[in-house]
């Protein structure tokens, strides 16, 4: 048992609510493609009620707009981790960071594709 996991019942998902609030807010002011995903989501997202697309089409435009923001969140936590471990240049922080990078750019590929595929 970590140290650090001494909270349990209500008390506990009151503060996970808290850290994940704290990350939302940290990776919207710190990053700037996070913010792009969410202006481009605030787009998206409202624009899928009303195309004439079955319930189950509606779902996936908007689970391809949320994987992305949730990919973006993974790719900062990375880049994070990595900065906060050494910013000395290094084979395997370039991989993890380019990986991240693949990652999103998988994701946008999605909400590209998906998108295209139903609506025409």
């Amino acid at each position: 048992m970590s140290p650090f996991k001494g909270q349990t019942g209500l008390k506990r998902i009151l503060n996970a609510s808290g850290y994940s609030l704290d990350g939302l807010r940290a990776a919207f002011v710190g990053e700037a493609a996070f913010r792009q995903l969410v202006l481009l989501d605030v787009i998206l997202i409202p624009l899928s009620f009303f195309l004439n697309v079955s319930r189950v089409e509606q779902a996936l435009l908007i689970a391809v707009c949320l994987l992305a923001l949730i990919v973006e969140l993974l790719n900062s936590a990375v880049e994070a981790a990595i900065d906060r471990i050494s910013l000395e240049l290094h084979p395997l922080s370039k991989n993890a960071k380019d990986m991240g990078s693949a990652a999103q750019f998988v994701a946008l590929t999605m909400i590209a594709l998906v998108w295209g595929l139903i609506l025409l």
